[in-house]
């Protein structure tokens, strides 16, 4: 046998054991990149917790810059179910304790809702600006704030608006349809059983009780003189009463200061620059999540459907 067929064996097993060999290496090199993966990975976890510890990042993650303007979102209708009181306190409460806050804006658009609700809200708004008497807190109108958003607006120290705003609407109404003609020409019957008189409350299925309307129109006086109150309490001598401040109307932003309803023109940036003077803004708004909205809503139909009374509840708007 000739000499390279000899060899020819060898080196294919040699060829073999090279491949083996490097394969194994690459293996080895390729566990420790995952375990220097995993290692930096878990080190950057530990870090942003130790960090979150000691309050330079906030719950949800976002570094805070050193010195900011806190700011709120109020939007659409307040009400359990939207744009409810519990959000926007702790929307406010997160902003008033961070000691990085040199100021809170409120920006509010919103035609208005819960008296209920806003009461809360304008209730904390006192609350809190007591025990941080060095936060300043001012309102921001976007498109619109009426009823029960100027009920929480006239909280802020100042109150800013565009020209082109909405501003008013200090009123309570209650609404509703009748369709007891409309049951009449189509042959129905309304059975209604109670256990009390006035447990039909305002039933639109029914003829309107004239009593029952009184003792409505009453409560919505007593409600609007609570809105009234609330109003002059929060603008104080910078409010200039008309025959129609009260009345439900609303104005544009630039007649609104000229009522004293409102203080000057401003956005939120040009707030936090030129009035608080940290042009840095963090948003504390508290949004909640699908699953949330979702128990929210479903709770609130359901107690709008066992209770009739609810479907015609005074509304700030």
């Amino acid at each position: 046998m000739s000499e390279p067929e000899k060899s020819a064996p060898a080196n294919w097993e040699r060829d073999v054991l090279e491949k083996l060999a490097l394969s194994a290496v690459q293996e080895q090199r390729r566990s420790r990149h995952w375990s220097i993966l995993f290692k930096t990975l878990g080190f950057l976890y530990l870090f942003i917790v130790l960090f979150m510890v000691a309050g330079w990042f906030r719950s949800d993650g976002v570094s805070l810059p050193k010195a900011h303007t806190a700011l709120i979102d109020i939007r659409g209708v307040i009400s359990a179910d939207q744009t409810s009181s519990d959000s926007v306190i702790g929307s406010l409460q997160g902003a008033f304790e961070d000691k990085q806050t040199r100021g809170v804006i409120l920006r509010i658009n919103s035609p208005g809702g819960s008296p209920v609700q806003a009461g809360q809200i304008y209730d904390e708004i006192k609350r809190l600006r007591a025990l941080h008497p060095k936060t300043p807190l001012y309102a921001v109108v976007d498109d619109i704030c009426a009823s029960g958003g100027y009920y929480v607006a006239v909280g802020a120290d100042k109150i800013f608006v565009d020209k082109a705003s909405i501003v008013g609407s200090i009123g309570v109404l209650m609404d509703g349809f009748g369709f007891t003609e409309t049951m009449q020409k189509l042959g129905v019957e309304r059975r209604l059983l109670t256990a009390g008189e006035n447990k039909g409350f305002l039933d639109p299925f029914s003829p309107v009780d004239p009593e029952q309307q009184a003792f409505a129109r009453q409560m919505l006086e007593e409600i609007h003189g609570q809105f009234i109150a609330v109003v002059r309490e929060g603008r104080g001598k910078r409010l200039k009463e008309t025959p129609e401040t009260f009345s439900g109307l609303v104005w544009s932003g630039e007649k609104s200061i000229q009522l004293g309803l409102a203080d000057a023109y401003g956005s939120v940036e040009s707030v936090a620059r030129d009035v608080i003077k940290a042009k840095d803004i963090v948003d504390y708004t508290q949004r909640p999540g699908l699953a949330e909205r979702l128990a929210s809503r479903l709770g609130t139909s359901m107690a709008k459907a066992w209770t009739p009374f609810e479907q015609a509840g005074a509304t700030l708007r």
